[in-house]
């Protein structure tokens, strides 16, 4: 019997806004997480949980990591990524969800300090390194102006 993979969803918020430069992005920089510690990566980002939509669950975790409140309403919805790590393990394939947003209340700030050490506004075309790589592809995406609505990472082909 062929072995399926497991649905591990995720939500990522891609924070916009303008800049004398052009766009910037804000990231975070990963720390004792146990995942890509030390690589810049999306402000906001979670799995989904239980009876939770992508679109809660993204507002969720701008909420838990950022303490920004935002409206369903100010999603835009970039792309789905379908990755893997590579390991060949069913739970390694993930679906990862991406939203822009440029409107929401509140002033950024690190919320859960202990999982990341910094938090900047980037210009689209001077991102910090290193980055998470499937998140660099979609921010790579975004500057280029066309974002595929579906992508895929790791799977060598």
């Amino acid at each position: 019997m062929t072995e399926r993979f497991l649905v591990v969803p995720a939500a990522y918020i891609v924070f916009l806004r303008g800049g004398a430069a052009g766009d910037e992005v804000l990231l975070q920089l990963r720390q004792n997480t146990g995942y890509m510690d030390g690589h810049w990566a999306m402000a906001a980002a979670g799995h989904v949980e239980a009876k939770e939509t992508v679109f809660e669950a993204a507002c969720r975790e701008a909420g838990e990591e950022l303490a920004l409140a935002v409206d369903l309403s100010q999603l835009k919805p970039l792309c789905v990524m379908h990755r893997t790590g590579g390991t060949g393990l069913p739970v390694d394939e993930r679906v990862d969800f991406f939203f822009e947003c440029r409107e929401w209340s509140g002033t950024p700030r690190l919320v859960e300090p202990e999982k990341a050490a910094d938090l900047r506004w980037f210009t689209l075309g001077e991102l910090p390194v290193p980055m998470v790589p499937h998140e660099s592809l979609v921010l790579d995406h975004i500057r280029a102006g066309a974002v595929p609505p579906v992508l895929t990472f790791g799977f060598g082909r």
